[in-house]
């Protein structure tokens, strides 16, 4: 393990906890995006979406067909990303609020 000396002079102690303070908020930041990325980068089968959502296997046929939502097709597997589906009730909410 490597250690650095740091000497620190002329700084007061409230500009030096305030350095660091934005520091760990961009590392904590960053890390969360990094987190949140992966989270919903996960593939969902039918089921899993209709369970999330609450909806039939019916409903979520007619969704597809209307364009509401966009399957990924790989063989006879239809899959869904999950960011796709997070980004569609965003959008829902947003209109919703207009």
């Amino acid at each position: 393990m490597v250690t650095k000396t740091i000497q620190i002079t002329e700084v007061t102690v409230d500009e030096l906890a305030n350095k660091v303070a934005d520091k760990l908020m961009l590392k904590i930041e960053n890390y969360l995006k990094e987190l949140s990325k992966k989270q919903n980068d996960e593939l969902l089968t039918r089921q899993e979406v209709a369970d999330y959502l609450r909806i039939s296997l019916v409903t979520l046929h007619s969704w597809n067909k209307h364009g509401i939502l966009n399957p990924i097709r790989m063989g006879n597997r239809i899959l869904y990303k999950k960011q796709d589906i997070l980004d569609v009730l965003e959008e829902q909410s947003i209109n919703k609020k207009k």
